[in-house]
C-alpha cells in the first residue's frame, strides 16, 4: 500500500510540474497557444490550468500527509538487539597502581622505571 501511494505521489508530482510549466507567465513560459474557440482559448486554457494546478496541489499535500502517517505508524521503533554486546571486562589493560598508594600514576612510573615503556614515550619523573 505504501509503495503504491508513493508511486501515485511521484506521478502527481510530475503532473504538477508539467501543469505549472505550461502556464503562461510574464515571459511566456512553456505555454502552447491553442485555437481561439472554447476551452483552448487563451482565457479557457488559463482557467483550466489554474484549476488543475489547484486540484493537483491539494491532492499532493493530502497524499503527503497520508504517507507521513503511514510511515510513522508502520516503522515504529522495535526492540534493541543486545546479542552483539561484549561483556564488560573487569581488569583494565593498562598498568595498575601500586597497592596502598594514593598516587594513581605510581603503577605507570614503576612500569617506566622497569623499562616497560618501549613505545618511545618520555618516562615520568621519579
Amino acid at each position: 500500500m505504501f509503495t503504491f501511494l508513493l508511486v501515485v505521489q511521484a506521478i502527481i508530482a510530475a503532473c504538477l510540474v508539467t501543469v505549472i510549466l505550461m502556464q503562461r507567465s510574464e515571459g511566456g513560459g512553456l505555454g502552447v497557444g491553442g485555437s481561439p474557440a472554447g476551452l483552448m482559448s487563451a482565457r479557457g486554457a488559463a482557467d483550466f490550468l489554474t484549476r488543475s494546478t489547484t486540484v493537483l496541489a491539494t491532492i499532493f499535500v493530502i497524499l503527503s500527509v497520508v504517507l507521513a502517517v503511514i510511515a510513522s505508524t508502520r516503522h515504529a521503533p522495535g526492540t534493541i538487539d543486545t546479542s552483539l554486546v561484549k561483556p564488560a571486562s573487569t581488569a583494565p589493560a593498562g598498568p595498575q597502581p601500586a597497592p596502598g598508594s594514593a598516587d594513581p600514576l605510581a603503577g605507570a612510573a614503576k612500569a617506566v622505571g622497569n623499562g616497560a615503556a618501549s613505545n618511545g614515550a618520555v618516562p615520568l619523573a621519579n
